[in-house]
């Protein structure tokens, strides 16, 4: 992970491209509560056509880049399957959690990443972040918990969906750790075609142990789900993830509930207030403060 932390070490300014890369991404991925809404299958069935109608379209574009695992060693390949593994799980919890509760609490307490990954970042650094790195996190706590408490319901109905999007955003967490590691040794996209591999058994295991509907009658919002969340989405991601620090990645994922605020209030009337406004407007100074910090 050394190496992969070093693409953005504090002494070098990240890359124009992984920041902007990051930010797109973010906003693709906070698409996808609303498109697993939209889907007739369940919502972890949802989850293995996110998966596997992009998949393919993957894999080839990792062949078409050169992609080749010559020289990857055993262990970057376990890691990058158990990271698939670890994503299938965070897909099937974040999914049911959805259709639980509104789409910007499922968007925030899956993404607790947020928390968790920057933490990660700095015990393998072994260094506190200086005072412009812990402005940035202030500033993006004070946004996230000003969309929350805007969105959040004190309602038993909404409780199992925050609960399992929570344990979405751990396992989202660990995925994130080892796709970093993982970035450490190979190129983005043979990287996410691997990983995207190894998520799709388990989700259609999933989703038959469930009993959901897994065909569709309706491919549209599974197609939408699988080109914004999985191809454009985490494809981008996957890209920032070995040029931008942990603090970064973990801030910019606070974007997703503020898109996903605004998605809900557009198309099922969860009204947006003054603190979604100003809770964006936070996350988005705490990424130019963190985006000067680096």
């Amino acid at each position: 992970m050394g190496v992969a932390l070093s693409h953005a070490s504090a002494a070098t300014r990240p890359p124009a491209s992984a920041f902007a890369a990051v930010v797109i991404a973010n906003v693709a991925l906070a698409f996808g509560p609303w498109f697993v809404r939209l889907a007739d299958v369940g919502p972890v069935a949802a989850a293995f056509w996110r998966i596997t109608l992009a998949a393919p379209l993957i894999v080839a574009m990792a062949a078409a880049t050169g992609g080749r695992l010559r020289g990857v060693t055993p262990g970057v390949l376990l890691t990058v399957t158990l990271a698939g593994i670890a994503f299938a799980g965070d897909l099937a919890t974040w999914h049911l959690g959805i259709v639980r509760t509104t789409l910007a609490n499922a968007t925030l307490f899956g993404n607790v990443a947020t928390l968790i990954f920057p933490i990660y970042g700095f015990v393998v650094a072994r260094a506190l972040p200086n005072r412009a790195q812990a402005v940035a996190l202030v500033l993006a706590a004070a946004g996230g918990a000003l969309l929350m408490g805007r969105s959040y319901q004190a309602d038993p109905r909404h409780l199992a969906g925050d609960l399992l999007s929570l344990v979405a955003g751990i396992l989202y967490a660990t995925y994130f750790i080892a796709m970093a590691r993982a970035r450490a040794a190979m190129a983005p996209l043979p990287t996410l075609a691997l990983s995207s591999l190894a998520s799709i058994l388990p989700l259609l295991l999933f989703s038959t142990l469930l009993g959901e509907r897994i065909v569709p009658g309706q491919w549209g919002a599974l197609i939408g789900l699988a080109l914004a969340s999985q191809l454009f989405g985490q494809g981008l991601m996957i890209y920032a993830l070995g040029r931008l620090s942990p603090l970064v990645v973990g801030i910019a994922l606070l974007i997703q509930p503020g898109v996903a605020a605004a998605i809900g209030w557009l198309a099922y009337g969860e009204r947006l207030a003054l603190p979604d406004l100003a809770g964006a407007l936070l996350v988005a100074a705490a990424l130019v403060l963190v985006r000067r910090a680096s």
